[in-house]
């Protein structure tokens, strides 16, 4: 009288199904984190040495625009051209790129070393 229905059976293996399928789908994510994750890693890694390259672009270019300036751009023009401007830029964001850059591996280190 009181036995399993079939249709409890069917409710109870579909029930199963949509578990494993989840276990599946969560093992699926967790693999694609961890490949989001190194590929971020890789871009920043990149992204760091095109830094460093174009602070030492930034630096050679105003070594040799102030190599072959002739005179002072305050008697030759008021104003100056921009060009100059950005590379004085670039040089002072590359300036404060490397002292941030050093001051945070500094800190991971004392940190990793206290740990």
């Amino acid at each position: 009288m009181f036995g399993t229905s079939p249709r409890v059976n069917q409710l109870e293996a579909h029930k199963k199904l949509l578990i494993a399928e989840s276990e599946l789908n969560r093992a699926q994510l967790i693999q694609d984190v961890t490949a989001l994750r190194q590929d971020v890693s890789a871009l920043t890694r990149r992204a760091k040495s095109m830094a460093s390259i174009a602070a030492a672009v930034a630096a050679l270019v105003t070594g040799v625009l102030a190599v072959r300036r002739r005179k002072p751009a305050a008697v030759t023009s008021p104003k100056p051209s921009w060009l100059q401007g950005a590379l004085k830029g670039a040089s002072l964001v590359s300036n404060l790129w490397h002292s941030f850059r050093s001051n945070g591996h500094e800190q991971k280190e004392s940190q990793r070393k206290s740990s």
